[in-house]
């Protein structure tokens, strides 16, 4: 057993955990937030993406207690005062997502893509994206939301 303290969507986080515990289980079952999904145990999809100091990190492929100490951000946390993040808003209004399991994902993703570069262009979402696998939507609404999101984030 390993002790971990870490600070989870701005609240300060301290537990017990077994030293083999991924940080996706920790964060869905020790802390009961199951907007970070599991989708493939290989890494490969992306619907497990959290930020860790602000980097997309997919939390399939870190352990709980390589969280020690790092500001950790899931899907429940990027909202502001109740209210959507522009990302979340933008999924919504343009259709990004028909199922909604890769959602958190790829909106995580997307945060950070457009944090990085406000006038990302479509090649480059297309490009940031690799590794987020949606399987219901294709891709033409997800790219079209993140532009979409871009446009808000720049103005606030």
């Amino acid at each position: 057993m390993a002790n971990v303290s870490f600070t989870f969507n701005g609240e300060s986080i301290s537990a017990n955990v077994p030293d083999n515990t991924l940080l996706v289980d920790f964060i869905r079952e020790t802390l009961g937030k199951t907007g970070t999904h599991v989708g493939c145990d290989t890494s490969q999809c992306g619907a497990c993406v959290i930020h860790i100091n602000s980097e997309s990190i997919k939390s399939c492929t870190m352990l709980a207690v390589m969280a020690n100490g790092q500001d950790v951000t899931s899907i429940e946390g990027v909202s502001i005062d109740d209210e959507m993040h522009p990302m979340q808003q933008a999924f919504h209004e343009n259709h990004g997502l028909q199922c909604g399991f890769c959602t958190p994902g790829m909106v995580m993703t997307a945060i950070e893509l457009v944090t990085n570069n406000p006038t990302v262009s479509e090649q480059e979402i297309r490009e940031g994206l690799e590794g987020n696998i949606c399987r219901c939507t294709g891709y033409h609404n997800i790219v079209k939301s993140i532009q979409a999101a871009a446009k808000v984030m720049v103005e606030k």
